[in-house]
């Protein structure tokens, strides 16, 4: 398996360092298009692999067009977001679909066949650029799988139980318009507020809530960006496809509703392996469902305005 991680700033490089350290590829190329900056890291990467005894090519490249022959490319290229600046991840639209499209169409060629996952900001939106432009049959975002780290997080800290007994899943856009799917969340396999009620715990949905879409912006204004998290997020994603693991992940899949003049990449709860399985929308609750769809409608309006920019004459 030939994993390309394109962009090695902050994100992509913890992210390809659990990729390696995983042992799911025996080639990896980094790219960037900073002078220097994928050699270097990839000398670091190489030093890795001899000390994990991982037999592993590693190429390193400045041009897009250089990164050939892989299987699954992972694009974080782009601009992040300022620390002690406040702004969404939607203010970073026209700029980075500037660059995803630019990787989009530069790549195709050299990696047909190839599975794209976006990671780049906003990444709900990016998705759909990457798709309008690479042409590829296998496109999605990394979507609200961190939310869904955070919120299991969060929960096992506020209800003080281990955290591989919770389970549940955050859907929508990864941003603003994130909502918890209350009815997916489970505690030792119950209903988050069965178990609560049994338990005689107080569960205070609007701190778990508020925290999952706080905690980005603490962590950048202290750390300057979140680096861990989502390296480790991604890293099941890529691992769920290599190794065809078939298993549940909120990820960026291309959604019809009825007002919207095409599917829109939205976060939903859906199967992945080598090829997409079945999605849990339709069993979604009604109030669910309707906030998966206005977030559904800001991403549409994000991607329509970063297109209709970088397409002006």
């Amino acid at each position: 398996m030939h994993i390309a991680q394109i962009g090695t700033g902050r994100v992509g490089r913890p992210t390809a360092y659990t990729i390696l350290c995983s042992n799911i590829a025996n080639e990896i190329t980094v790219c960037d298009i900073k002078p220097g900056l994928a050699k270097a890291f990839a000398e670091e990467l190489k030093h890795v692999s001899a000390s994990l005894g991982i037999d592993v090519k590693i190429n390193s490249c400045e041009r897009d067009e250089d990164v050939s022959g892989a299987d699954l490319i992972l694009i974080s290229a782009g601009k992040p977001r300022v620390p002690g600046v406040s702004m969404s991840r939607r203010d970073l639209a026209v700029e980075n679909a500037k660059i995803v499209k630019y990787v989009s169409e530069a790549v195709a060629s050299s990696n047909p066949g190839a599975k794209y996952i976006v990671i780049t900001n906003p990444v709900d939106a990016m998705t759909m650029v990457c798709k309008k432009y690479s042409r590829a049959e296998f496109v999605i975002g990394t979507g609200t799988y961190l939310e869904s780290l955070r919120l299991k997080s969060k929960l096992a800290e506020c209800l003080q139980v281990p955290v591989s007994k919770v389970s549940g899943w955050v859907g929508g856009e990864h941003g603003d318009l994130a909502t918890i799917l209350w009815t997916t969340v489970k505690v030792y396999n119950m209903a988050v507020e069965e178990y609560s009620r049994i338990r005689g715990k107080s569960l205070e949905k609007n701190v778990i809530e508020d925290y999952i879409k706080s905690i980005t912006r603490f962590i950048i204004d202290n750390v300057g960006g979140t680096e861990y998290g989502p390296a480790a997020a991604f890293r099941d994603i890529v691992k769920s496809i290599v190794e065809n693991r078939r298993e549940i992940f909120p990820i960026d899949v291309p959604i019809r509703f009825d007002s919207i003049p095409e599917p829109v990449y939205v976060s939903i709860p859906t199967r992945l392996g080598r090829s997409l399985g079945e999605n849990i929308y339709s069993k979604l609750s009604f109030e669910e469902k309707e906030k998966v769809f206005e977030a559904a409608k800001a991403i549409y309006r994000t991607y329509v305005d970063a297109i209709s920019n970088i397409e002006k004459v």
